[in-house]
């Protein structure tokens, strides 16, 4: 069976996350994504080392489905060979500093004049303005896109989340901004660029959050758990913000991820209060309506968590799914690593590694019919330098011989 960018060449001249996150779901997704490397390889190879002198989770997990070959752009050979990859290729990424590529001489204006059909994909840390020459790391992003003043909860400090929104989110938009230039360029035969900043992309995924800044010229937000409202939107801990209340409630025996989320609609409140042992508050009119509870949401997630700290998670959560209440138990790391229904599903999945061994690592979260996704290892440095220079670009032997003792691959 075909896949979905079969006979799309990718030249990925990225590294650590963001752009690495971006590569591989193109990848997944059935492109020939060529890694390109210095000599000595995308540092994650080896930051985060668990085993001595091979490559890093971090590296294999985010470079799957790729091949690798190395590449000393600085020499002429060098920026000669690049110049035969660029015109070969159909999408072209990278994530280095601002104006680093065009310092190698490769300028948007010039990669246009080797391949007018390629599309040129940049993720960078912030867009032009005062912040361009920043240094981008992931929780940088987050607490300039709007994440961090918004996480946590009123009484601390503004908080990172787990999710690698900065990073990895920034490289789903990018996939985004790539396949839309893919399809553009059936109508026009043109490639274009692209580019996406890591501040933006996480500000994308909080627009709730601006949202609810314009909320506040009305007024206290009531759907927020808070006491006091400033000028600008609080820290709301577990609370969703949105149109139903939620919360993540205690359950025994009391460990840190012993918590079950549970979202209150007004259908689901009469059910609730039976199984927390109150059912006269379905009828109270101090409790009857989302009216009434909306400002003793602290109190009520209380009521919720004094009959739910007395029950395993999973016992709470058979309870609420009964009655067709939404929630979800707070999975960890372990839980999700060892949990059967995402092995079953290809989202956590095992992949044999020549010097590793077996990894665990997530799958492909794209699930097209026609285009199934077989997760690969990550290639080893320079894995695929005879089979794209000698194979496909007809160097010969000797040349990459002398290219190799020249340290120009």
């Amino acid at each position: 069976m075909t896949k979905a960018l079969e006979g799309v060449r990718v030249l990925d001249m990225t590294h650590v996350q963001s752009g690495p996150s971006a590569t591989q779901l193109l990848a997944w997704l059935g492109a020939d994504v060529i890694k390109l490397e210095s000599v000595t390889g995308d540092i994650t190879r080896k930051q985060l080392r668990d085993l001595p002198d091979v490559d890093s989770l971090y590296f294999t997990m985010l470079n799957c489905n790729k091949r690798s070959i190395t590449l000393n752009t600085k020499t002429e050979r060098g920026k000669e060979l690049l110049t035969e990859l660029i015109r070969r290729s159909d999408v072209m990424v990278e994530n280095f500093g601002p104006g680093a590529v065009d310092r190698m001489g490769f300028t948007w204006e010039r990669i246009q004049e080797i391949n007018p059909r390629i599309v040129y994909a940049s993720i960078k840390g912030f867009g032009d303005g005062p912040y361009t020459k920043f240094k981008a790391y992931e929780v940088v992003a987050q607490a300039m896109g709007g994440s961090m003043s918004t996480t946590g909860f009123d009484d601390g400090p503004p908080l990172a989340t787990g999710a690698q929104i900065g990073d990895s989110g920034t490289g789903v938009h990018c996939v985004a901004g790539i396949l839309a230039a893919l399809y553009q360029r059936t109508r026009t035969g043109r490639g274009q660029r692209v580019n996406v900043a890591m501040q933006h992309a996480v500000l994308n995924l909080c627009r709730v959050k601006l949202r609810d800044q314009q909320r506040l010229a009305q007024g206290p937000l009531a759907e927020y758990p808070n006491e006091s409202f400033g000028d600008e939107v609080p820290r709301s801990g577990n609370a969703s913000g949105g149109g139903q209340p939620g919360w993540a409630v205690k359950c025994a025996p009391g460990g840190p991820n012993d918590y079950v989320y549970v979202i209150v609609q007004p259908v689901g409140w009469q059910p609730i209060t039976e199984l927390i042992g109150r059912p006269e508050l379905a009828e109270d009119p101090e409790w009857a309506t989302p009216e009434a509870r909306l400002p003793k949401l602290a109190k009520m997630f209380q009521l919720i968590e004094e009959w739910s700290s007395t029950l395993p998670k999973w016992e709470v959560l058979e309870a609420l799914n009964a009655h067709n209440i939404p929630c979800g138990p707070i999975l960890s790391t372990k839980e999700i690593v060892e949990d059967a229904s995402l092995a079953a599903n290809e989202m956590v999945v095992r992949v044999d590694h020549p010097e590793r061994g077996t990894f665990t690592t997530v799958g492909s979260p794209l699930k097209l019919s026609d285009s199934p996704v077989d997760v690969e290892r990550s290639p080893l440095l320079g894995e695929h330098n005879e089979e794209v220079y000698v194979g496909e670009l007809g160097l010969g032997d000797e040349e990459v011989r002398l290219l190799k003792a020249n340290g120009v691959i």
